[in-house]
Order: structure tokens, then sequence, then C-alpha cells
């Protein structure tokens, strides 16, 4: 009968224990300081950010490297208490439609994102497809996927 080895299984679930409570609060929001201050470690990561919007822009179609035809993005900053970071909201894309910024300049709003630093991982996605870090270099951004409203 094969013998297992448990010598290295206590280590790994002492590990694994010790990274559960940061596992589980993965949702609560970070501070912009904190990811620009360590890009790399957050490039491609998903968090959760709060702060107060400004400078809404609202770009004009643009289409992805297949051809498809994109509708409706935006970009905005998001400003905390320790920094400001740029955040892009992606376009509905293969239908044509009008679609308006979700967020007015000055409101405050909890979002969950991708972070792109680009310059610390090679691409990075922007309105006219996958770039590489030469064009960019330094750029990080957030991607949201979902904003709420912050009700003070």
């Amino acid at each position: 009968m094969p013998r297992i080895r448990t010598q290295g299984l206590g280590l790994t679930i002492v590990i694994v224990l010790s990274l559960a409570p940061s596992l589980l609060r993965a949702d609560e929001p970070i501070s912009i300081q904190q990811i620009l201050e360590e890009p790399q470690v957050y490039h491609l990561r998903h968090v959760v950010l709060q702060g107060t919007v400004r400078d809404v822009q609202s770009l004009e179609p643009y289409t992805l490297p297949n051809g498809t035809n994109c509708y409706g993005a935006y970009l905005f900053r998001l400003e905390d208490d320790s920094a400001t970071m740029p955040v892009a909201v992606l376009g509905i894309c293969g239908k044509p439609l009008v679609r308006d910024p979700e967020v007015e300049d000055g409101e405050r709003v909890e979002l969950s994102a991708t972070i792109q630093a680009p310059s610390h991982g090679g691409y990075y996605l922007s309105f006219r497809g996958l770039k590489m870090i030469t064009e960019q270099e330094g750029v990080v951004q957030a991607v949201a996927d979902r904003i709420l409203p912050l009700l003070d």
C-alpha cells in the first residue's frame, strides 16, 4: 500500500487558513493609492472601489478587432481620499443604441472593476482594441462592470 506524505500538508493548511481572512474580505473596498503604489500586484485583478465621480466623458462608438461596433462607452475619474484613477465603462457591442452614462459628476459610488496596469503586464484593453504597453506606458485604469450609488 502506498504511503501518503503528510509532512507538507500541515504547512499547506496553515498557509491557506492564514490567507482565509483576506480572501473573505475580497469584496471590501480598497484605496486607489494602494493600487497605484503596487500596480503589478493588481493588474487584471477584480477589486471594489469607492469614491466620487469626476469628469464624465461619453465616447463615440468604437470597433473591436473582429469588426463588431460597440456603443455607449464612457470614461470618468474616480476620486477617493487617497488618489484618483481613470475608470472605463465598456460599450454594449453588436447592437446600435444610445446609452447615457450611468453616473454624474460629483456622485458618490461603489464600483467593481478589473484593474489594468499594462506597463506591468504586457497589454491593456482600450476602446480601439488590444494595445501593447509601448503605446501608453504607465497607464493604470479600472474597467468597471458594476456601479452602485452610495447613500450617505
